[in-house]
């Protein structure tokens, strides 16, 4: 019964943050989406930033989810990497928490959510340091810094998909990985 009053306060929390952002949900607001008394939130969570935080732990995983789901071990380093840039941004772009976060870091600047999308880029970069260090032991790519590759490949990714969009035709999904092989796995010298 614990359990699920834990999963009734978790989902909760998450349609409100989702609903009303970071700073501007409450205790209160929980307890009653999750029909439980506040107290019995707090037998659980020490605070709001302890119970974003399980959220956000929940979410950082769920984005790993979707980028393993996507790499598939018969396709090339190059394409798996677009894959799963491609499946965690998509992620991101959809979830309905994240949209929210993002808005309300972007407007309100509130310091919490600000170090949750920080936390949310490093979880990214981490992932995609590890597969470019597994390339790089596999021969398939050169020796580089597998973190600032990592950035690049992410910032570049970030580009595309989103700043690109915002004054022109969002590109599809086949120019995207055409642009990135372009780019960072060909360079542009002839």
């Amino acid at each position: 019964m614990a359990i699920d009053r834990k999963r009734l306060i978790i989902d909760a929390a998450t349609n409100s943050f989702t609903l009303f952002g970071y700073k501007a949900t409450t205790m209160d607001q929980v307890a009653k989406l999750a029909n439980v008394g506040k107290g019995t939130i707090y037998t659980f969570f020490k605070n709001k930033e302890e119970l974003f935080d399980e959220i956000i732990a929940s979410l950082i995983n769920d984005m790993k989810e979707a980028a393993d789901e996507a790499f598939d071990s018969s396709l090339t380093f190059h394409e798996n990497v677009h894959r799963s840039l491609f499946a965690i941004l998509e992620f991101r772009k959809k979830h309905q928490l994240t949209i929210k976060l993002f808005q309300e870091g972007r407007d309100m600047g509130t310091p919490t959510v600000m170090e949750v999308m920080l936390r949310l880029e490093k979880a990214i970069i981490g992932y995609i340091k590890e597969r470019v260090q597994q390339a790089i032991s596999k021969g398939d790519i050169k020796e580089c810094d597998p973190e600032l590759t990592a950035f690049v490949m992410l910032k570049l990714y970030i580009a595309l998909i989103f700043d690109w969009e915002k004054q022109h035709e969002p590109l599809q999904k086949e120019k995207i990985a055409s642009l990135f092989e372009q780019y960072i796995f060909k360079g542009l010298s002839k």
